[in-house]
């Protein structure tokens, strides 16, 4: 998942860029993220009610990690489940991630994706870029999050996560592990996901409020230039921090 360290200033100079061309990027695209199914935590790829086949796309799986509640590396795997994919681990797992690689997708002057570079399309191109995910879920509100190498983009919580819906939460955005701004941050992607994007400030933070009593699902995304621009135009680099807080006891 690493790529070359020329490109993190290449990205930090045209987030002025990025974030002025918000509004562009479109909200509905894709990611993936952590959710319970049947006492499971299952992978879900999709967008907000949207949840789409992730079984078949495994194979795009580059890392699936696992961590304690002190942060420290836990065994952890996924296993197909019928129609979802399942974590797996033989000890409590307290923080998990996930990171894809879901390749090249070039836009033609019609409207039509395509899974290919834009030298292999033919015609106009209206976008062309290659797509990355990430999933952090918190299994323990208070488990401690450790930058995780893998994420090439991360949302990490600042200070404890309140239990409340509608209370504050800062969050901070990691690009390679350092603070970025310009970040976009959709505070809940399931149940609101055209919501309007907040921007990472300087320091990589904004602060948000809790949308559910329950599971939250929020979201960062970041545009960067191109590695192979005769391949692509732009990487999109779309990551996800999911938690549930807890409902009144039964």
């Amino acid at each position: 998942m690493k790529r070359p360290s020329k490109y993190i200033s290449a990205a930090i100079c045209c987030l002025a860029a990025v974030a002025g061309a918000a509004t562009s990027i479109p909200a509905n695209a894709h990611g993936i993220w952590f959710a319970q199914r049947a006492k499971q935590i299952a992978l879900i790829y999709g967008v907000g009610a949207d949840d789409l086949d992730a079984v078949s796309r495994l194979d795009k799986i580059t890392s699936i990690e696992g961590f304690d509640a002190e942060g420290q590396a836990v065994a952890t795997s996924l296993r197909a489940a019928g129609a979802i994919p399942v974590v797996d681990s033989d000890e409590p797992v307290s923080v998990i991630a996930a990171a894809m690689d879901y390749g090249m997708w070039t836009k033609d002057a019609a409207g039509r994706w395509h899974n290919k570079g834009k030298d292999e399309v033919e015609g106009a191109i209206e976008v062309s870029e290659h797509n990355f995910k990430y999933a952090v879920h918190l299994n323990a509100l208070d488990a401690k999050v450790p930058v995780i190498a893998s994420q090439t983009l991360q949302i990490v919580p600042v200070g404890a996560i309140p239990e409340s819906k509608g209370a504050p939460l800062m969050v901070k955005a990691l690009y390679k592990g350092k603070p970025v701004p310009g970040v976009q941050i959709l505070t809940e992607y399931v149940t609101d996901p055209d919501e309007t994007p907040a921007l990472t400030a300087s320091d990589g933070t904004t602060t948000i409020r809790l949308r559910n009593q329950g599971l939250n699902v929020v979201v960062g995304i970041l545009i960067t230039g191109s590695d192979k621009p005769a391949k692509y135009d732009r990487m999109e680099e779309r990551a996800t921090l999911s938690f549930v807080l807890p409902h009144l006891p039964e």
